[in-house]
C-alpha cells in the first residue's frame, strides 16, 4: 500500500512538473498624437510710435513686416504714428500707404497763423490735418477699418491717457497728433486733448489691455540733440521731443520685440524732405529684427501647442 501511496505521489508530482505557466501579458497604452488642427496664431500688435516726421519710417517698418509675411492683427499709434496707422489699417497694404504718405507734406498738416498763436493754444489749429485725413482715408469710422485700430491722446485737464477706438478717424488722429503749443487743442467726445506722446509715446500697454499676444514696437523719438532753437516754435518741438523720448524709455521695456529705426535722430520734427531716408531706415531695422521676430512668434506657439496624449 506504501508503494501504491509513494507512486501516485511520484506521478502527481511528473504531472505538474510538466505543465507550463503562461507567461503575463502587460497590455500596453499606445501614444497617439491627437489630431490638433492648424497651430495656433499669436495676435500680434503693431504699436507705432510718435516722432513726427520721422514717422515715415513706419511705413519701411510696415512694409517689410509685409514682405516678410508677418501678420498684424491690430495697430495702435500715437501722434505719427496714429497718422501712419490709421492710412495702413485702412487698406492693409503698403504699397497704398507708402503711395499715400509720400503725398504727404508739411504745409497739408500744418495751418500756421500769427492770430493763432496770439489769440488761440497753438501755431496751427488742426483743420488742415483733419481735412486731409478725411480725403484720404475713406473710412469714416474707427471700428469700421479693416483691422483693429486705436489712437492715444492726452486728456489736457486731467493728464489722463485717452485710448481713441471708435467714432470719427479724422478726428481722432487730429486730437493724437495735437503737439502741445504747435497745434490748438482738439476737443472730442467730452474731452480736451492733446497729443498723446505727453503721456505715452509709445502706448504698448494699451495693446496688451485689448489683447495682444505679442507687440512689435517701434520707437522714432530720436535723440535730445539740438542747437539749433531760434524762435518759440523751436522751443516747443524742442520741449515735446524731450517730453516724448523720456516716457518712451520706460515704456518700451514692455515690448516683446523692439524696432528702433537708426539714423533719423538728427532730423527734425517738421522736416518732409527726408521721408525715403526715414523709409528705408525704417526696413533696415525690421529686416534686422527679423529673427528675433520669428523667434518669439514661434516661442509663443510652441507654449500654446498641446502635447502628445494617451488614447483612452
Amino acid at each position: 500500500m506504501r508503494l501504491v501511496n509513494t507512486l501516485a505521489a511520484a506521478g502527481l508530482a511528473l504531472l505538474f512538473a510538466c505543465q507550463t505557466v503562461p507567461p503575463v501579458t502587460v497590455p500596453q497604452i499606445p501614444i497617439v498624437q491627437v489630431p490638433q488642427g492648424p497651430p495656433p496664431k499669436p495676435k500680434i500688435a503693431l504699436v507705432l510710435g510718435g516722432g513726427a516726421a520721422r514717422g515715415f519710417a513706419h511705413v519701411g517698418v510696415i512694409r517689410a513686416l509685409e514682405q516678410e509675411k508677418i501678420p498684424i492683427d491690430m495697430v495702435v499709434g500715437t501722434s505719427v504714428g496714429g497718422l501712419i496707422g490709421a492710412i495702413y489699417a485702412s487698406d492693409l497694404s503698403s504699397f497704398d500707404l507708402e503711395w499715400t504718405a509720400f503725398q504727404l507734406e508739411k504745409e497739408d498738416l500744418f495751418d500756421f497763423g500769427v492770430l493763432n498763436a496770439v489769440t488761440g493754444m497753438g501755431f496751427a489749429k488742426g483743420d488742415k490735418l483733419e481735412a486731409w485725413v478725411k480725403s484720404h482715408i475713406k473710412t469714416t469710422n474707427i471700428e469700421n477699418l479693416k483691422i483693429p485700430f486705436a489712437a492715444v491722446a492726452t486728456d489736457l485737464n486731467w493728464g489722463y491717457k485717452v485710448v481713441l477706438d471708435s467714432g470719427s478717424v479724422a478726428r481722432a488722429i487730429r486730437a493724437s497728433a495735437a503737439i502741445p503749443g504747435v497745434f490748438q487743442p482738439v476737443q472730442h467726445q467730452g474731452k480736451i486733448l492733446v497729443d498723446g506722446g505727453v503721456v505715452d509715446n509709445i502706448p504698448i500697454s494699451v495693446a496688451k489691455a485689448k489683447g495682444a499676444d505679442i507687440v512689435i514696437a517701434v520707437d522714432i523719438s530720436g535723440n535730445l540733440g539740438n542747437t539749433n532753437i531760434t524762435n518759440l516754435l523751436g522751443v516747443s518741438l524742442q520741449a515735446t521731443n524731450i517730453m516724448f523720448a523720456l516716457n518712451v524709455e520706460q515704456s518700451k521695456r514692455n515690448a516683446d520685440i523692439l524696432i528702433t529705426p537708426a539714423g533719423i535722430g538728427d532730423i527734425g520734427m517738421l522736416d518732409f524732405t527726408q521721408k525715403k531716408r526715414c523709409m528705408q531706415a525704417g526696413i533696415e531695422a525690421t529686416k534686422q529684427a527679423m529673427p528675433n521676430v520669428r523667434r518669439v512668434i514661434d516661442a509663443w506657439v510652441a507654449a500654446h501647442t498641446r502635447p502628445a496624449v494617451p488614447a483612452h
